[in-house]
């Protein structure tokens, strides 16, 4: 089921998330519907708060990024795998270390702040142990732009927005696409409410 996804100024996506515990079949639907929203809305990578859930979760599908042309190298467990057998990723309870030597800045969007894209610099080697929705544990080495989603993600399960993470004085150039944003969301919420 494709859900709605939430954006820049609703409570959920300032919030620390909450760890999956039960790994049952709520958790399985929850994971197929964030992946079916993710392709709904064109995007390479949605967190749990995206959905309005406050729980340690992502997915990503690298099969979605636009320059198919740049290998996608990673290994889940040691392993190297085709991206059809790896994707969609679906991480549950992740940890991150941030093991590369190398900063990259690069432009971002997210699908909770739809049209809107800065330049943030992210680590570009990360290690993720995560479990999968049969709460089975697995390790990611990836580098690159799926390094950058893994981050942006993860972010999010922290209660961190990729504009928290743009640089003050590139901050002023989305400044008045944030702030016509959040009137936006502010008067959706209250629309709501009052239904």
């Amino acid at each position: 089921m494709v859900r709605r996804v939430t954006k820049y100024g609703e409570d959920v996506l300032k919030q620390v998330v909450a760890p999956v515990e039960n790994f049952d079949a709520s958790i399985k639907e929850l994971a197929d519907d964030m992946v079916e929203t993710m392709y709904e809305a064109n995007g390479l990578g949605l967190a749990a708060p995206q959905v309005n859930e406050s729980l340690a979760m992502f997915v990503i599908d690298m099969r979605r990024r636009l320059n198919t042309d740049a290998p996608c190298e990673f290994t889940i467990d040691g392993k190297t795998l085709p991206l059809d057998i790896a994707m969609p990723l679906v991480a549950i309870n992740p940890k991150l270390d941030l093991i590369g030597e190398y900063v990259e800045v690069c432009e971002e969007g997210c699908l909770s702040f739809p049209g809107i894209f800065a330049e943030v610099e992210r680590v570009d080697v990360v290690k993720l142990n995560y479990q999968d929705v049969n709460g089975i544990e697995h390790e990611l080495i990836c580098n690159d732009l799926f390094a950058r989603c893994v981050q942006h993600e993860f972010d999010h399960l922290q209660g961190i927005c990729f504009v928290n993470r743009v640089e003050k004085k590139n901050i002023s150039k989305i400044e008045t696409k944030l702030k016509k944003l959040r009137r936006e969301t502010r008067d959706f919420l209250k629309s709501q409410k009052n239904k």
